[in-house]
């Protein structure tokens, strides 16, 4: 089956790594990304119309064939969503709204295999090749808990209270830092570039503590430039999120307006 490593590489490697997130539900917008070299397709079933179905599938494929490696975030805890994302072949989970580490135990429950978790099996499935030749359940469970991905959010104070806790749960290897729902959850300004006292203080209380876990940090970068991204790998951030489809097409259509004003104004 088509497999992405190099997300994996890099992480190993201690260099910093850079994904988008897709809301569009477009293979499209996932296979030009591939094309510009980034690392991660962090693909939202969260908060569009994607389920996980056969759509997911070919976002899923769409991110392998095109050497980038497919993130889906789940719509929560519920195991079904999980192992099927997981199944289809994606690298990783991403789960969001994690408050407890009840929570952060079912999901690494869902996604990994005994002896760390309980996830279901079944051979007839992507991530296994579809038991094709040479297939063999122990080498087949213990590659796919040592290469995919669990990645609980952290987007609330709740979070943030329960923190020790959380990061204790055996199975984490990375949280994602949420500032706009972290935000929203204490009713204080919403600035994704993080620069409210109490966000930049919460993004460097992560990134220390998980760092003493030897579990990784991902934040966003809004807006997507140069000076964001070394003030993110200077906080310690290790995989960065270089925003997303729907506002570079926002951006591209921004550049569109301002050219047919300036032309009108010309005329």
């Amino acid at each position: 089956m088509p497999e992405n490593h190099q997300l994996a590489q890099k992480m190993r490697s201690g260099e910093p790594t850079f994904g988008a997130t897709f809301y569009t539900g477009s293979t499209t917008a996932i296979e030009a990304a591939g094309n510009w070299g980034l690392d991660f397709a962090f693909i939202d079933a969260e908060h569009t119309p994607v389920n996980v179905d056969a759509h997911l599938e070919k976002l899923v494929l769409a991110a392998l064939l095109a050497g980038i490696a497919p993130l889906v975030r789940v719509r929560g805890t519920n195991e079904w969503d999980i192992r099927k994302s997981l199944e289809f072949g994606a690298t990783g989970v991403i789960v969001p709204q994690v408050g407890t580490a009840a929570e952060a135990r079912a999901i690494v429950r869902a996604a990994k295999f005994p002896p760390i978790g309980r996830r279901g099996g079944d051979a007839s499935c992507r991530s296994a090749g579809f038991a094709g030749p040479g297939f063999q359940w122990s080498s087949y469970m213990e590659r796919e808990n040592a290469s995919k991905l669990v990645i609980p959010m952290a987007e609330s104070y709740e979070f943030f209270d329960n923190i020790d806790e959380i990061l204790e749960v055996e199975g984490i290897d990375v949280i994602n830092f949420g500032p706009a729902d972290y935000s929203i959850s204490r009713r204080i300004s919403i600035d994704y570039s993080m620069s409210h006292p109490e966000v930049d203080e919460r993004l460097a209380e992560l990134v220390e503590k998980c760092h003493q876990r030897n579990i990784k940090v991902m934040a966003p970068c809004i807006p997507p430039v140069a000076e964001n991204v070394d003030a993110l790998k200077k906080r310690g951030v290790d995989m960065i999120i270089m925003g997303n489809d729907v506002l570079f097409l926002n951006e591209g259509c921004r550049r569109v307006r301002e050219a047919i004003d300036t032309a009108a104004k010309t005329a």
